[in-house]
């Protein structure tokens, strides 16, 4: 299969080497305007470089990209890749806005193209693992879950805030842990050390029997990304950055006191730590894109859930 990337900065740059190494894929192109950059990367991965993706899809003709661009110029790059027939990955988030988005899926649809969103945490082995827990029952009925995705400001990202740029990964995680979409959204925001976006946020979701809470910022100094669920029968922290996962379970019975009033007598949890394989999620994010196209399936994040995603997402910037 012929695949290509179109953006080679930081993001773009992994998703080139990793297909350059995936078996069964050949990395025909590396699309960005920047020379410089563009050139070092497809000298490493032993490809072409583009400075002008159009001419990439139209020379080198792939079966499949990924679009690794700014999220401002996501709609435009992704609209010239459908429009010449080439399956796409887009990172997340799939757009800058819900028309752009829905306009993006649609057309993918019309094409019969398979579009993948790339929102890497869903591919984290630590959150898979968790989610085989929860749906076989372990933590029982899920009563809260909370994500502390904090660290400094990258430079880089000069057209989102930091809802759309970061917040967006526990979001969709909490979606797809829980199965289901927030009911109810609340959240506050600010602008501590810039000036022109939000660089902090906590958002309060409600889903039916469980409450959500994500913590989002670029001011803290030192990276946290984790996940902490709790359940009638246990409680689970997941770091995505290791990838460790520990359950407590809880070890409880009800009962009645001497007065005859209803208690529930607590005793020490058993405290183990799950087996991980521990992976790199964008490869497995990539390996799955690259099956969806050879076996005519979908995603496992596809456009249609990238767009339910940015619909949250802006309804939480409603809030502020």
């Amino acid at each position: 299969m012929k695949v290509g990337v179109i953006g080679a900065g930081s993001m773009g740059k992994n998703h080139a080497r990793i297909y350059s190494e995936m078996p069964g894929v050949n990395l025909v192109g590396i699309a960005d305007p920047d020379e410089h950059t563009g050139r070092e990367v497809a000298k490493r991965c032993g490809c072409r470089h583009y400075k002008d993706h159009r001419e990439f899809l139209e020379k080198e003709r792939p079966d499949a990209v990924s679009v690794c661009v700014p999220t401002s110029l996501h709609y435009t790059v992704a609209k010239d890749v459908i429009e010449r027939g080439v399956n796409l990955l887009i990172e997340k988030p799939i757009t800058k806005n819900i028309r752009h988005a829905e306009e993006i899926v649609r057309l993918a649809r019309k094409k019969g193209l398979k579009l993948a969103v790339g929102h890497i945490e869903r591919f984290n082995p630590a959150v898979q693992r968790l989610k085989e827990l929860i749906d076989a029952g372990k933590l029982g009925e899920i009563t809260s879950i909370l994500a502390r995705r904090v660290g400094l400001f990258p430079p880089r990202i000069k057209d989102a805030n930091v809802i759309i740029d970061i917040a967006v990964h526990d979001i969709d995680v909490f979606n797809y842990l829980l199965g289901k979409d927030p009911v109810k959204i609340s959240a506050s925001a600010g602008k501590a050390l810039v000036n022109d976006r939000e660089d902090y946020a906590d958002i309060f979701m409600k889903y039916n029997g469980t409450n959500g809470l994500i913590e989002v910022n670029w001011i803290t100094p030192v990276k946290i990304r984790v996940l902490n669920v709790t359940g009638t029968k246990g409680y689970a922290e997941l770091n995505y950055i290791t990838q460790d996962l520990e359950m407590h379970e809880s070890n409880y019975r009800k009962t009645f006191d001497k007065f005859g009033d209803f208690v529930v007598r607590f005793g020490e949890p058993r405290k183990r730590l799950i087996r991980v394989r521990k992976q790199e999620p964008l490869k497995l994010e990539l390996e799955d894109f690259i099956d969806s196209v050879k076996n005519d399936r979908e995603p496992l994040v596809s456009g249609a859930e990238g767009l339910n995603v940015l619909r949250i997402a802006t309804d939480i910037m409603k809030c502020i």
